[in-house]
């Protein structure tokens, strides 16, 4: 049984992809394999050119890529197209810095000369998602590439077109054949994957479910995982925050992608003194976005992936309401995989809503009594990505910045990834950093040489 593409806008199957066996399984590891140490030994100013390659290939097609990441998954073309061009920046960045990175440390010591080496662990297995079909890869791919890895990818299985275009991509730039290659295997056969000696090294962004399991394996075999998992990023609005500005970065970072991203605000902590009035602006703001063709650009609301997530996250949202959150908009599901674009109020401790990440258009909202009460429900998760902090004063939301308990924290901004900064969670969102040289060095062997 192979790989089907379903659009999730008209529902359409539009592609059928094969399954491997385990015969083609073995021999995509084999070829894989024999190119490591070939690529490991190549200078890294070369891979380092090789890499800005796929970038320009990555460009040059982009409304190719992004069309084919929309009708897979189902994102607007405008952020699909955006979603290309990241992949294509993060090229640049590791091309441009990944030489320095790697250099040698000199570390003064008793030695005549000591150092440490920075050398690549061999194959890096990835797992992703397809909430970011092509970003979620690359920015594992460009760092692992130019630091002498080389990878092999176990995609989701609801975007298989969107694997095999990355793959024809490192192929068309011409990279040595087997640097990159996209297994065409279920998720079922992960396990043989990280157990086979071939694979040295393990990536994982997806549930925290399916990151325990990941994890169990590689600490079975002893192999260095990274994990980015699940997230329910606070937004915290202090009582000095610009509410217009804010407001119009909520409806982004909740809706973009039609709210299916890990570092989107999901609880929106509000202080008391201006929540009815955040309240009021968010919903006038978020009743305006239109549902329909992604395609089209006048849409601002996509689909969601798949109809089987939208009834997930609908039948969350009638327990959070049950259970006595408000609703103040939407809260229904739409046609096909669509969820109208909703407001959940008065959500408090002991709900489904509070406790749980809603992967989709749902913006939750918590009231605080205050900033000290606003942080206080910021870390009442067992989640830590990301989260962002609304305040006129910089040094405040500096020092609230400070007690939130995540990987990151964004001042008046967005929560996002950039490849300049390291980016991961603590908690139940995982371990280890992706991007920036921090990303870089978690799958390089950071060795010691001691000189007399």
């Amino acid at each position: 049984m192979g790989f089907s593409s379903i659009n999730p806008y008209s529902g359409e199957c539009f592609h059928q992809t094969p399954a491997w066996d385990s015969a083609a399984l073995d021999a995509a590891l084999a070829q894989v394999a024999a190119i490591t140490p070939v690529w490991a030994a190549t200078p890294v100013a070369e891979r380092c050119a090789q890499v800005r390659r796929i970038g320009e290939v990555i460009r040059r097609r982009k409304r190719e890529l992004a069309e084919t990441i929309t009708r897979e998954m189902g994102k607007l073309l405008r952020e699909a197209e955006a979603e290309v061009e990241k992949c294509a920046v993060v090229c640049d960045f590791y091309a441009d810095h990944g030489a320095a990175f790697v250099a040698d440390e000199l570390i003064a010591s008793d030695a005549g000369r000591s150092l440490v080496a920075h050398q690549p662990l061999g194959t890096v297995l990835a797992v992703m998602p397809w909430n970011y079909p092509m970003w979620q890869v690359m920015r594992f791919l460009a760092p692992a590439l130019v630091a002498g890895n080389t990878g092999v990818l176990k995609h989701a299985s609801n975007v298989p077109l969107c694997a095999l275009a990355l793959e024809s991509v490192v192929r068309e730039a011409c990279l040595p054949e087997g640097v990159f290659r996209s297994l065409m295997i279920r998720a079922a056969q992960v396990q043989a994957v990280i157990e086979d000696p071939r694979i040295h090294a393990v990536t994982l962004t997806g549930s925290e479910g399916a990151g325990r399991q990941v994890a169990a394996t590689a600490g079975q075999c002893l192999k260095k995982t990274v994990l980015e998992l699940g997230g329910s990023d606070p937004f915290i609005v202090l009582d000095d925050a610009d509410l217009d500005w804010a407001v119009a970065q909520a409806v982004t970072s909740r809706f973009m992608n039609a709210g299916q991203t890990c570092i989107a605000a999901k609880r929106f902590i509000v202080v008391d003194g201006i929540a009815e009035a955040f309240l009021a602006k968010f919903k006038a703001a978020v009743e305006v976005l239109q549902v329909g063709d992604p395609m089209a650009s006048g849409t601002t609301l996509a689909p969601m992936a798949r109809v089987d997530l939208r009834d997930e996250l609908h039948q969350q949202v009638l327990t959070s309401i049950e259970q006595g959150a408000v609703a103040v908009t939407g809260c229904v599901p739409g046609d096909g995989a669509f969820y109208q674009a909703s407001i959940l109020d008065r959500v408090e401790p002991g709900m489904l809503a509070y406790r749980d990440e809603l992967f989709g258009p749902v913006a939750i909202v918590i009231r605080a009594r205050d900033e000290a009460d606003a942080i206080r429900i910021a870390n009442d998760s067992p989640f830590g990505l990301g989260g962002s902090v609304w305040t006129q004063d910089s040094t405040r939301g500096e020092a609230v910045a400070r007690q939130v308990d995540s990987g990151a924290v964004f001042v008046n901004g967005l929560v996002k990834s950039d490849p300049r900064l390291p980016f991961g969670g603590i908690k139940n969102s995982g371990y280890g950093r992706e991007l920036g040289r921090h990303g870089m060095m978690e799958f390089m062997n950071q060795k010691t040489i001691w000189v007399k």
